[in-house]
């Protein structure tokens, strides 16, 4: 679409993609070959938290800027260590801080059971909560069970939880697992309040696989917008969010979390260039990248504004709690910020 419109102050863009298979020494392998064969400029939205840290330290050295990580790893907002990795995504640490303050504020008496992935993406999650909830995190969780992502199902670990006495679930589980749990917990018949982190709330992805009627109440958070909401009907950014779909990726589900993010991240890169004007060095990158304040993208909620100086990664530290009707989500409640920070 960039390119059709001309490009970016009259340069087109030449997007190089290879295939990782999720798997962090090809990402090593794939991405040295962007570097040293291709000569790219830089990196963008490298998918998942180990592909992006096998490569961290490596573009770093080479000052070569790594735009975007698909992860929200705090490893990845570390301003100070590795300046040249920038991320987008809200950290996972800061996420799990804004639903800690929920629960404290509507269950303050909440008995939590933690479901995490046995990785830095389920361990910040993990951190995050017991940082949110202070000192009170030893008396309200009261299990916390792990998993690889190479078992089959985490059933038994749910059934752990319900007998360890949780009325609450925190599930830092990514896509198959997440619906997993919420099939896992309503084959139970039990009824804990449920809070699914944001990477999960895909209802193609996750909510269906898991049976729409057990996935109703779910509760977790979100900072996009959602096609289905009749508010954005006339909205400018959902119009050119779904033009561009219909137009350009006519087979994917524009309904799909997935789409609007990639969308996002699309579009802050292409402000990021016309910011550079005609110096397109890598250090030009990282100064412009660095310095945004009040950023509205077309499909981030309004309100909800990227910011990004030299010292404080990411882009985004804000969110919006939402709950499954059964149907779709519906957003409530005020725009809440994890202004701690990392």
């Amino acid at each position: 679409m960039i390119n059709d419109a001309g490009g970016v102050n009259g340069r087109k863009i030449n997007l190089i993609q290879y295939d990782d298979a999720y798997s962090p020494p090809k990402t090593v392998e794939q991405v040295r070959k962007l570097v040293e064969s291709d000569e790219v400029l830089f990196t963008f939205q490298i998918v998942g938290t180990a592909s992006n840290a096998a490569v961290q330290k490596y573009l770093n050295l080479k000052g070569i800027p790594q735009m975007f990580p698909a992860s929200g790893a705090v490893k990845f907002s570390d301003s100070k260590n590795f300046p040249w990795t920038i991320g987008f995504n809200h950290s996972y640490i800061g996420e799990a801080r804004i639903y800690a303050q929920f629960i404290l504020d509507n269950y303050p008496n909440a008995k939590i059971g933690v479901i995490y992935q046995n990785d830095d993406f389920g361990k910040d999650y993990l951190a995050g909560l017991k940082l949110g909830l202070g000192e009170k995190a030893a008396k309200m969780i009261v299990g916390t069970e792990s998993f690889e992502m190479s078992d089959p199902t985490i059933d038994s670990q749910i059934v752990k939880l319900k007998t360890m006495g949780a009325d609450l679930v925190f599930n830092a589980a990514t896509a198959k697992f997440a619906a997993q749990g919420i099939r896992k917990i309503a084959s139970l018949g039990w009824k804990p309040v449920h809070i699914l982190n944001i990477n999960a709330v895909s209802i193609g992805a996750v909510l269906q696989p898991a049976g729409l009627e057990n996935a109703k109440d779910v509760i977790s958070a979100n900072y996009i917008k959602d096609t289905q909401d009749a508010r954005w009907k006339d909205d400018p950014g959902m119009k050119r969010y779904l033009a561009f779909m219909a137009k350009y990726n006519p087979e994917g589900d524009k309904d799909s979390i997935y789409n609007p993010y990639a969308y996002n991240t699309s579009q802050l890169l292409i402000e990021i260039l016309k910011r550079c004007g005609d110096d397109l060095t890598r250090e030009n990158i990282l100064r412009q990248a660095t310095n945004m304040k009040g950023i509205q993208l077309d499909m981030v909620l309004p309100g909800i504004l990227g910011h990004i100086s030299p010292t404080d990664y990411p882009v985004y530290k804000q969110f919006q709690m939402m709950k499954f009707d059964g149907a779709r989500w519906e957003m409530f409640g005020p725009i809440l910020e994890d202004k701690a920070g990392g």
